[in-house]
């Protein structure tokens, strides 16, 4: 995936090659920032106001001070994709830092450090096709996973576990029931209805999540936020994730269960079609 090499920071645009921050950082110490990966099709952003403003409450939460306004932001970030001339499928990577100061645990008197870059990305269009095997863990992170932080240290080790078992996810649970997964919202689908954890702090209130509740009321399936365990996920006649960057993705295998004739199923695939149509893919 090609890097643009137009990056913007808080002191305007600058090339990639440029871009440094000194020793002591609070990212790189503390992991005290934030952060937002922003989906970009046909050189479009998809769900923009969504990030934008899940980035302030972020922000607020963790009383980080950022050095834009919102208004500013927007325009900032439009200026990101036109000086990178972005036409095609990509992302936005976005951080924001409490700021560069000597170590200490409390807060410096310092300014937040920010940067923003894009980066080409293709749709998984054979996973999004076919479906994806899922493993699934204790969820062992802490207690605020609503706040979209860099202490991603668990949910990068869960990441890497599933890939060593052959798998794209792995789905979490807090004394078996269930989450969310490593870098996504899972749902399940029985009879008929669609079930997903509600919005708690134990979960990312995920942009895609909340854009899926709205196209499957629009579709009229039956959505839930009602949490389920295990053996529910087990035992679902459909299972799906979704993010930014994976879309609506089926799960056709959790574990060693195969989920019915491992196919991804007919509710999956109408809010997959109800997505492309809404990003303005089809």
């Amino acid at each position: 995936m090609a890097v643009y090499q137009q990056v913007l920071t808080q002191n305007g645009f600058i090339d990639k090659n440029d871009l440094y921050y000194p020793f002591e950082e609070r990212g790189l110490q503390f992991g005290d920032g934030i952060y937002e990966v922003i989906r970009i099709y046909h050189g479009k952003y998809y769900l923009l106001n969504e990030h934008v403003e899940r980035l302030y409450r972020s922000a607020e939460s963790l009383k980080l001070k950022l050095p834009f306004q919102k208004s500013e932001m927007y325009v900032y970030l439009d200026e990101l994709l036109e000086i990178n001339q972005i036409s095609s499928d990509a992302k936005v990577y976005l951080q924001a830092t409490r700021g560069s100061a000597p170590r200490d645990h409390v807060f410096p008197d310092a300014d937040a450090n920010l940067y923003a870059y894009a980066q080409d990305l293709a749709r998984p269009l054979d996973k999004l096709e076919n479906g994806v095997a899922t493993i699934t863990r204790p969820d062992i992170r802490w207690q605020n996973c609503y706040i979209k932080s860099l202490n991603l240290l668990p949910n990068v080790m869960m990441k890497q576990e599933a890939k060593e078992h052959g798998c794209f996810e792995t789905i979490l649970h807090r004394d078996n029931v269930v989450t969310e997964c490593s870098s996504s919202n899972a749902y399940i689908v029985k009879d008929g209805t669609i079930y997903t954890h509600p919005e708690t702090n134990n979960i990312l209130h995920g942009c895609v999540r909340l854009r899926v509740k709205k196209l499957v009321k629009d579709l009229n399936i039956p959505f839930k936020e009602e949490a389920f365990t295990l053996s529910q996920l087990h035992d679902a006649d459909e299972v799906f994730l979704s993010s930014s960057t994976a879309e609506v993705m089926p799960i056709t295998k959790v574990d060693d269960t195969v989920i019915q004739d491992g196919t991804p199923g007919k509710i999956t695939k109408a809010i997959q079609q109800a997505y492309e149509k809404d990003a303005g893919l089809r």
